[in-house]
């Protein structure tokens, strides 16, 4: 069935967050805090881990590493682009309309956590990859392996940040449930290279994300997103970054 994954991934968010809505009572302030730059520092790991993979590698036995100019001019470039374009605001605005709508009006934490949480669970090339899949042949075996993952930092956001954070699965269903429609128009443009980059540039946006659950937050992530599409058009121009 085609979209099920989307389903799976956004119902496995909207789960781990409620498990760590109500296991996140049982700690203290401090041990929420705690758990909280826990949370970025895994994080952070993660997103170096998926950087490094794009820009190191082995030629005669010595590890070198590239990439560096795709990686200033796509974060240059799209950082100009969403600061223009307003792209945290309308992240935070929407977020403020869901805090009332939901009745969360007194959770001063409930916008921050959404935002962390969405830009946590949606950058990346699992999830555009894994809707493409779906969408194109119905395989959402990338999906699911996703949902897992998600239900993990979704339960541990939760639990520290606040049931904002639940609300991340609106912003994932409408993203990987569009990208599936579009599965067999998007499919030809994401080429083996073109993931490559995008899961570069993506795992260094989430690096960002850890760092303001670290340091409370200081980098307006969301207006660096149209790096990630600039990254894609980087595959399709004939010259070695």
């Amino acid at each position: 069935m085609i979209g099920l994954g989307t389903v799976i991934n956004s119902a496995a968010i909207a789960a781990g967050g409620l498990i760590g809505h109500f296991t996140g009572k049982l700690f203290r302030q401090e041990q929420q805090e705690a758990l909280n730059k826990t949370c970025g520092i895994s994080v952070m790991f993660i997103a170096i881990a998926g950087a490094m993979q794009g820009m190191l590698r082995v030629e005669s036995g010595k590890l070198r590493s590239g990439k560096s100019m795709l990686v200033v001019l796509c974060l240059a470039l799209g950082t100009v682009i969403g600061e223009l374009i307003g792209i945290e605001k309308g992240f935070e605005t929407f977020g403020e309309w869901l805090k009332r709508k939901t009745g969360n009006s007194g959770d001063k934490q409930f916008v921050n956590a959404f935002v962390t949480a969405s830009l946590t669970v949606c950058i990346g090339a699992m999830a555009i990859v894994g809707a493409i899949r779906d969408g194109v042949s119905g395989d959402y075996s990338t999906l699911v392996v996703k949902s897992v993952l998600d239900f993990i930092i979704i339960a541990v956001m939760t639990s520290s940040l606040g049931k904002g954070s639940i609300f991340s699965a609106i912003p994932v269903f409408l993203f990987e449930g569009a990208v599936t429609l579009l599965g067999r128009l998007v499919s030809p443009v994401m080429t083996d290279l073109a993931v490559a980059y995008l899961s570069l540039i993506g795992s260094i946006l989430i690096f960002c994300v850890g760092v303001n659950l670290v340091w409370e937050k200081k980098i307006r992530v969301a207006n660096m997103l149209p790096a990630v599409a600039l990254a894609v058009l980087a595959a399709y121009i004939p010259w070695d970054f």
